[in-house]
C-alpha cells in the first residue's frame, strides 16, 4: 500500500476517535457528557494541558528523565538478549541446562520486582532501568534465539563446504538470518523499556512521566492522566520510528521487504 494512503488513513481512525471522544464528552449523543467527561475528559482540555506543558516547558525535563531510563534499559536490555540469544542457539546444551531457570525468570511478575529494584538501587534512575531491562531482555532474547534456530541445515552446510569458519557463519550466515527476528523484538521492546520506565516512577520517583500521571491521579485530574498518557504514546511512536528507520537501513539487502 502506498505510504501516503496508509498515512492518511491511520490519521483518519485518530481524527475518528478524537471526534467520538469530544461528542461523547460534550454532547448527550452517548448519555450524561458531564459523567462521561468526569471519567475520561474531553480531548479539548487534554490537548491544551499537553500544550501548556510543552509551551510552558514543564514536560522536557520529565521527558528527559524518562527517556534517559527508558534508552538505558532498552540499549542493555537489547544487548544482552541478542548476545545470550546467540550464545544458547549456538550451545544447545547450555540452553537445555538453563532453560528452565530462564523461563522461570521470565514468570516473574515484574510489578513484584519493582519495589525490590527500589531496595537494591535507591529511587534513582537505576531501579527504573533495571525494571525496564528484565521487560526487554527476555523479548528480545527469545527471538534471537528462534531467529538462530531457524537458519536453514542446508546453508549451513553449503557454507561450511566453501570452507567458511565459525566467525564467517555468525557473521554471513546466523547474522542475516536472525536480523528480522531481532527488529521485531526491538518493535517490541520499544514500548516495553519506556513501560518499565513508567512504573517504575508510577511505584517512586520525583521525575518522569509516571511521577506526572501518578500526581494527576492523586488529585482526580483525568485530564492530566489522559494528557500524560498522550504524551507517552507520542513518546513511543517517535522512538519506534527511529527503530524503523534503523531496520530500513540496515535490512535495505532485502529490497522491498525492508
Amino acid at each position: 500500500m502506498n505510504r501516503g494512503i496508509l498515512l492518511s488513513l491511520q490519521i483518519l481512525v485518530a481524527a475518528a476517535t478524537l471526534v467520538v471522544w469530544y461528542l461523547a464528552s460534550a454532547t448527550t449523543i452517548f448519555g450524561d457528557p458531564k459523567t462521561i467527561a468526569f471519567f475520561f475528559g474531553d480531548p479539548v482540555s487534554v490537548i491544551k494541558r499537553i500544550w501548556v506543558w510543552f509551551s510552558g516547558g514543564t514536560i522536557w525535563y520529565h521527558l528527559g528523565i524518562t527517556l534517559t531510563e527508558a534508552v538505558l534499559a532498552f540499549v542493555i536490555g537489547a544487548v544482552g538478549g541478542v548476545v545470550f540469544g546467540f550464545w544458547f542457539a549456538r550451545k544447545p546444551l547450555l540452553a537445555a541446562v538453563f532453560d528452565p531457570y530462564v523461563k522461570a525468570a521470565n514468570a516473574l511478575p515484574r510489578v513484584v520486582l519493582a519495589p525490590i529494584f527500589a531496595l537494591w538501587f535507591g529511587l534513582g534512575i537505576w531501579s527504573k532501568v533495571a525494571l525496564g531491562v528484565t521487560l526487554v531482555f527476555f523479548i528480545v532474547f527469545f527471538n534471537v534465539y528462534q531467529g538462530v534456530k531457524e537458519v536453514s541445515p542446508t546453508v549451513l552446510n553449503n557454507a561450511r563446504m566453501l570452507g567458511m569458519n565459525e566467525r564467517q557463519l555468525l557473521r554471513h550466515i546466523y547474522m542475516p538470518s536472525a536480523l528480522s527476528w531481532v527488529f521485531s523484538s526491538l518493535h517490541t521492546s520499544v514500548g516495553f523499556a519506556v513501560v518499565g520506565a513508567v512504573v517504575g516512577e508510577y511505584l517512586g520517583s520525583a521525575a518522569g512521566l509516571g511521577y506526572l500521571i501518578h500526581q494527576a491521579e492523586g488529585v482526580f485530574d483525568v485530564v492530566g492522566v489522559f494528557a500524560g498518557m498522550f504524551v507517552l504514546m507520542g513518546f513511543v511512536l517517535v522512538v519506534d520510528g527511529i527503530v524503523t528507520v534503523v531496520e530500513r537501513r540496515l535490512l535495505a539487502w532485502r529490497g522491498g521487504n525492508g
